[in-house]
């Protein structure tokens, strides 16, 4: 049914809340919420990037991914009043570079290309920092390409973003799905035209507005029932 499968990278391949751990360490009594908040600040300035400046040609504001994560970072310790010494902010960087995969994230995508199957990544993330946690989880021989945001230099939602896919692989909108931990990423997603596969660990509910997923499942072995 589907020659190709992308997937989202960070939230959905790899914890970026076991980031929390080490926020733990450094700032005790503060990791969870450190985490969510850098999070949060990380995707919206994605947002603040891209639709100040829609431009098909990229925005004016674009910045790295990486760029925004550290910036993101040194918000939220003023925002917390947390103490950012350079040798913190080195830490979680150097920890962000090299993020944990799900533990069933390995097996999924041999599984997928056992089926000849077409896998990719599709990310928000420069071109460095997704090789570098790629190939620190072992992912690299199981995708056939890592697609990144960088080419167009509008981060998703935006129309574009998706689009990569289709410039990347010679595939229909009909023959992808896409999967993501991230509702607003599957809602846009499915949006574009894409089937999407929503990755539900935490057991949300979806967002209010927009189409429902084509499927959803509490972890990323669920995907191997609809391939």
């Amino acid at each position: 049914m589907y020659k190709l499968i992308a997937f989202d990278a960070y939230g959905t391949l790899f914890d970026v809340y076991s980031m929390g751990q080490l926020a733990e360490e450094l700032f005790p009594g503060y990791g969870q919420a450190f985490a969510l908040m850098w999070r949060d600040r990380q995707i919206e300035y994605t947002r603040l990037v891209t639709m100040s400046d829609p431009n098909p040609k990229g925005s004016k504001y674009y910045l790295p991914f990486w760029e925004l994560t550290i910036r993101s970072l040194r918000y939220v310790c003023k925002r917390m009043e947390l103490n950012l010494t350079a040798e913190y902010e080195q830490r979680l960087m150097d920890q962000y570079a090299k993020l944990t995969s799900f533990k069933d994230s390995l097996a999924v995508l041999k599984k997928i290309k056992d089926k000849g199957i077409s896998t990719a990544i599709l990310s928000n993330g420069s071109r460095e920092m997704l090789a570098t946690v790629v190939e620190s989880n072992g992912l690299k021989p199981y995708l056939d390409e890592v697609v990144t945001i960088e080419d167009v230099r509008l981060f998703k939602t935006d129309p574009q973003a998706y689009g990569l896919l289709l410039k990347s692989f010679p595939v229909k909108k009909e023959e992808i799905l896409f999967v993501s931990s991230n509702a607003w990423d599957a809602l846009a997603a499915r949006w574009y035209g894409f089937d999407v596969f929503w990755v539900n660990r935490l057991g949300h509910p979806f967002e209010e507005i927009g189409e429902k997923p084509n499927y959803e499942g509490n972890s990323l072995s669920k995907v191997l029932e609809v391939v």
